[in-house]
């Protein structure tokens, strides 16, 4: 158990820019579900089951429509971004033994910006550490989504402009790493290819052929970066 609490202790301050946006963008969410006619206990269970912020928001009009292959489509379409960035964990994940099965199901965009950005602080447990931020986060999304459906017939509430808080988020998690590293070369390939694959795409098709470009650039820039790495760690 100690272990586990100082894992906890390390974790929580790390998830707390999760639990700003997760707070209200699950309230929004679980509002929309109450407002389409679902129950708290049905906004609870996809919170907890689903876990995917997007793609629930986008999943609430296809459930009334009882689409079981249009939201399949969906689905995969929506989140085969994590297929990309899911491969940087592998290694971390693998040496976590029982833990990796949980760890990942519970990778979202926003758990694994806080674990690939964390430094574990000696002393704690990194398969126990990443288990807490992912537990944590994955908490705030269900509790603040059955919050929002419980609250949802009670309190009027505009949910235009709310997704910006995820904007913000990534934003702030983007500076923070982009302050705490010497090697810039990533960051700017990401900027660069986004860009470019938005101006030729547009902006609901950008997202998959951008990934792949991307993946495509780091393999290229691999060998560089881990020559500039180690030397680094030989300096």
């Amino acid at each position: 158990m100690e272990r586990w609490r100082r894992a906890a202790k390390a974790a929580f301050p790390c998830t707390l820019p999760v639990l700003t946006g997760y707070l209200f963008l699950g309230l929004a969410y679980g509002i929309l579900m109450r407002e389409a006619g679902w129950p708290v206990w049905l906004t609870a269970l996809s919170s907890a089951a689903v876990y995917a912020g997007s793609l629930q928001f986008a999943a609430v009009p296809m459930l009334a429509a009882a689409d079981p292959l249009g939201t399949f489509v969906l689905a995969l379409a929506v989140n085969a971004r994590h297929v990309f960035y899911a491969l940087s964990m592998l290694g971390r994940y693998r040496a976590c033994g029982r833990f990796a099965p949980y760890l990942v199901f519970g990778l979202t965009d926003e758990t694994f910006s806080v674990n690939v950005a964390a430094r574990i602080p000696a002393g704690a447990d990194a398969a126990r550490f990443y288990t807490c931020t992912t537990a944590m986060d994955h908490l705030y999304w269900t509790a603040a989504g059955a919050l929002g459906a419980a609250l949802g017939g009670l309190v009027p509430f505009d949910t235009s402009g709310v997704e910006f808080v995820m904007t913000a988020l990534f934003t702030a998690i983007c500076t923070e790493q982009w302050l705490s590293s010497r090697e810039h070369r990533p960051a700017l390939a990401g900027f660069a290819v986004t860009g470019a694959c938005l101006a030729l795409f547009g902006p609901s098709s950008f997202l998959l052929p951008a990934m792949t470009a991307l993946v495509a650039v780091l393999l290229a820039l691999r060998g560089p970066l881990e020559r500039t790495a180690k030397g680094g760690d030989g300096a």
